[in-house]
């Protein structure tokens, strides 16, 4: 999916971070007017080129985790051949949400850029605030109840898997 620089639009657009955040925006209007998912578009570029971009596709895909930067990093990570995106640049036309943050994190991605914020998406009725409040409490004290089974047997796949010869760590 390699693409190359998209082309400049005016003196402004010689700024190739505004280039590619144009680009997010463009994909987050395509997806939203497709009735692919909501407005979120996100561009990820190595180098100068776009090796990854999606649009949120949550709807046409029955998708919950189809966010536009899951998207992009899933394409991004089959065009590099790599699951580490280090070098990468992201430009998303919204704030991650704490999904796509901590996607971005493990993807280990050098630099983000974003426009709305998630005070914007709040307002359009994406508001993630539940879940920052959320993610700090015990899991006892969340509201999807949690209840631990069968930790022994995990934890013995988990001793296999550092045992491993050959074991690809991330």
């Amino acid at each position: 999916m390699t693409a190359a620089t998209p082309p400049a639009t005016d003196d402004a657009e010689a700024d190739p971070h505004r280039r590619f955040m144009h680009r997010a925006i463009e994909l987050a209007r395509q997806g939203m007017e497709t009735g692919a998912g909501g407005p979120f578009g996100c561009v990820i570029v190595k180098d100068g080129v776009i090796v990854g971009e999606g649009h949120n596709e949550v709807v046409a895909g029955c998708d919950p985790t189809a966010h536009a930067e899951v998207v992009a990093i899933r394409r991004a990570a089959r065009e590099l051949g790599a699951f580490h995106l280090e070098g990468c640049t992201v430009y998303t036309s919204c704030e991650p949400c704490p999904m796509c943050l901590a996607a971005l994190y493990w993807a280990h991605v050098e630099r983000i850029f974003y426009a709305a914020d998630k005070q914007d998406a709040a307002t359009a009725g994406f508001d993630d605030a539940f879940l920052y409040q959320e993610l700090p409490r015990p899991m006892e004290a969340r509201s999807i109840p949690f209840e631990r089974l069968l930790a022994e047997d995990s934890r013995k796949v988990f001793e296999s898997y550092m045992a491993l010869e050959g074991r690809i760590p991330y």
